[in-house]
């Protein structure tokens, strides 16, 4: 986990884009990397993806129509790793791992990944994936939102590892141009709660909504705004710009 330890030492800025959503994928996530993304989150296309927004899921759509499934997933990870040194999140929906968890698992650390966030496993029925984790020597990353008790927070925290994503908004991913007014006052509770760094995604499309986040969490999540870019087709080299000017803070 070294590379989420040094990633959250100095604000991690975490990208995520869809495996498989567009030619030579692999090259998309690299050039994240190279515009100062230090935490990538690679995600395991699904059919029925609940708790993304409309952009994401067409991007997973696209992923799946072009025929990628897990095995390719893990191959995309194998040529993220050889040329960065990024932390690798695998962000997935269960459905797609779970015939063979371990299988997964330790082809997902064999591959370069560093973690797994499995979007829609609830606690209660997480402790084979936690036990498998540790054994592979990958984080456990969680998600809460401003709906979960603290007193679940603490339960969610004391057995994940890496970091906690903390989904600012209620409902499904997308792009927004502002952050909920009580944000300063939430993270404020979770951090009562959580020895884990934190991390706020959901919604975050431009520069001056990172720069909040970063004065107030230790990392930042950035979704749906990368991948409206990839299905627009930017060139490589405006992506990392992009990633560049949205994840410059002062």
């Amino acid at each position: 986990m070294s590379r989420i330890v040094k990633a959250f030492a100095n604000k991690a800025k975490v990208a995520y884009l869809t495996a498989g959503d567009g030619e030579n994928s692999e090259q998309y996530f690299i050039a994240l990397a190279k515009g100062g993304a230090n935490v990538l989150e690679v995600g395991i296309p699904f059919s029925d993806p609940t708790a993304d927004g409309l952009i994401i899921q067409k991007a997973m759509e696209r992923s799946l129509k072009a025929g990628t499934d897990v095995k390719k997933v893990l191959e995309i990870i194998k040529q993220i790793r050889l040329n960065t040194e990024a932390a690798i999140i695998v962000f997935t929906y269960f459905n797609p791992i779970r015939s063979n968890l371990e299988y997964f698992l330790a082809q997902a650390k064999q591959s370069g990944a560093d973690g797994v966030l499995v979007v829609d496993l609830p606690f209660e029925e997480s402790s084979e994936l936690r036990f498998l984790c540790a054994k592979y020597d990958l984080a456990n990353i969680s998600v809460t939102a401003p709906s979960t008790p603290l007193s679940r927070i603490k339960l969610i925290a004391n057995n994940s590892s890496g970091f906690l994503y903390y989904a600012c908004r209620k409902g499904t991913t997308g792009l927004r141009d502002e952050l909920p007014l009580d944000l300063i006052e939430r993270i404020t509770e979770v951090r009562k709660y959580s020895s884990l760094p934190v991390a706020i995604g959901f919604g975050v499309s431009n520069n001056q909504m990172v720069q909040r986040i970063f004065k107030i969490a230790d990392g930042c999540v950035v979704g749906s705004y990368f991948v409206d870019a990839v299905s627009k087709q930017v060139p490589l080299a405006q992506l990392e710009l992009m990633a560049a000017n949205i994840f410059n803070y002062d």
